[in-house]
């Protein structure tokens, strides 16, 4: 019944986390009846996304300076880079960052896992994470790391990824704490308030 072109978008719209058939139908629909002018700006923005916008080489979180290899946070010398804040994502990070309860650097792992199958383990960046932590100055990070912080969201699949981590990275020797349970089970950092995030860090454990 569709074209077979708003198919192919359902499709890609789809792969977006989170977003189910019925609402990647609903994207390529309202795109569909863009204005021409309007639905050009949109690529002409999509485009600029994959252009203009950088990750960190430290951290992965995007930027936008040309040129750069590190993020404003990375970069900041005032910042306690001894201490790498281990989360889930980007949104993660910014609400971690908008409590103000935090004065280290951080790693965005790239996801979580349900199950600890070696597939599933490959799609995070578990490797890059413990490079990062061996040899910091080989990613522009002139310190030495003497605590991981795991602020992985309180859910099962985030507890059993953080639990693979202390274990992968024991071998380290270094100060590895988890967030306190200061975060509803199942809830996620992304949309806790603040008082939680800082009573969270503030008790990790």
């Amino acid at each position: 019944m569709l074209p077979k072109v708003i198919i192919k978008i359902v499709e890609n719209f789809s792969k977006f986390p989170t977003i189910g058939e019925k609402t990647a139908l609903r994207f390529a629909l309202y795109l569909a009846k863009l204005p021409k002018e309007e639905f050009e700006k949109f690529i002409q923005n999509l485009k600029a996304l994959k252009e203009e916008v950088f990750l960190c080489q430290f951290c992965f979180f995007p930027f936008a300076e040309k040129g750069e290899k590190l993020c404003k946070i990375c970069k900041d010398t005032n910042r306690e880079r001894e201490i790498i804040c281990v989360v889930e994502k980007e949104q993660d990070l910014i609400a971690i960052e908008e409590s103000k309860a935090f004065k280290g650097i951080y790693f965005i792992l790239g996801g979580i896992v349900k199950r600890l199958k070696k597939e599933e383990l490959e799609k995070l960046r578990i490797k890059e994470l413990k490079e990062r932590i061996i040899s910091p100055q080989k990613f522009g990070i002139n310190s030495k790391i003497k605590e991981i912080i795991l602020a992985l969201n309180p859910t099962t699949e985030g507890e059993a990824t953080a639990l693979y981590l202390k274990d992968y990275l024991k071998d380290l020797n270094l100060k590895i704490t988890k967030i306190a349970k200061g975060l509803p089970s199942g809830g996620e950092l992304e949309y806790a308030d603040q008082d939680s995030i800082i009573s969270a860090l503030k008790h990790r454990e």
